[in-house]
């Protein structure tokens, strides 16, 4: 009987080489989601009047948006090279317009947040919230494309519907957060934001997994799977108690913890499952050939 193949390379190299990014990424990943949908709940607790809510949100993406620069250019190693950045504008790199949204975002969402404790800027504070919302989507969503736009396989097969897990798993974030600081009197466009985003980010996922073919056994096996596990876990729970959550504060601290988490879990789970399917050649190898026999 012929053993089973194993998928190996010339000298036991990988068919292709694993991303060299680090920790700082997923961590940029879910900051910069955290700080996109902030700005999107604080524009609308401003036009509907919950100063908590408000200024909760509005810091939280500063805090968001600062962590994610700074997790960015630490990968990066110095700063000059995130300007460098800057000289150019190409549409057909999702680096250049991601560098070009922060860049955008950034200071709209600073302003946003200073006018909170600084008198004389606080009538600025509202045209720089909504402007910051303005581009909070792209934000959210555009390191989905900068993922899917590359040849590892657990990522590129995901291009579909990644940037709708993404930006459903930023909604559940940035409203988990409000839902701890915000009062009961407040918080329940946050609930509503954080349900939704978490409902989209479940269903989304869903799907994606059924059309990823087998890239998606990255996202079940070793440690990846773990994470995703307990991203699912996390969520599910999150909206189960976040269904209580308008009646008691302890519910609403509960359930914005684990839906904060559960972010967490999303954003470091997708991203090693995909270093992982780039290191194990099966996952080339076996879609090449079952295309190249379509074709035949």
């Amino acid at each position: 009987m012929v053993p089973p193949a194993k998928f190996t390379s010339y000298y036991g190299r990988p068919v292709l080489k694993a991303s060299p990014w680090t920790g700082d990424i997923p961590a940029y990943l879910f900051l910069g989601g955290l700080a996109g949908g902030s700005s999107l709940l604080a524009a609308g607790a401003d036009l509907s009047d919950r100063p908590v809510t408000r200024r909760a949100s509005r810091l939280a993406a500063l805090a968001g948006i600062t962590g994610s620069l700074f997790a960015l250019v630490h990968d990066l190693g110095k700063p000059s090279r995130f300007l460098n950045m800057l000289r150019v504008a190409k549409v057909t790199s999702p680096m250049s317009v991601g560098t070009w949204i922060l860049t955008a975002y950034g200071p709209f969402a600073g302003l946003a947040a200073v006018a909170e404790f600084v008198p004389f800027l606080k009538p600025f504070g509202r045209p720089a919230g909504l402007a910051a919302a303005a581009v909070a989507p792209a934000v959210a969503s555009y390191t989905a494309v900068l993922l899917a736009d590359t040849a590892t396989p657990a990522w590129h097969e995901a291009y579909r519907e990644l940037p709708f897990v993404f930006a459903g798993s930023a909604a559940a974030a940035a409203g988990g957060l409000a839902m701890m600081a915000a009062p009961l009197s407040e918080s329940g466009p946050a609930q509503r934001f954080a349900l939704g985003g978490a409902a989209l980010e479940l269903a989304v996922g869903h799907r994606m997994e059924s059309s990823m073919g087998l890239a998606s056994q990255a996202l079940h096996e070793g440690p990846p799977g773990q994470l995703m596990k307990a991203s699912r876990a996390l969520t599910i729970g999150g909206m189960t108690v976040g269904l209580a959550a308008r009646r008691s504060r302890a519910c609403a601290v509960v359930a914005g913890a684990m839906l904060v988490a559960g972010s967490v879990a999303t954003r470091f789970g997708i991203f090693e499952a995909g270093q992982a399917s780039a290191r194990d050649p099966k996952y080339t190898v076996v879609p090449q050939r079952a295309r190249l026999d379509e074709r035949g």
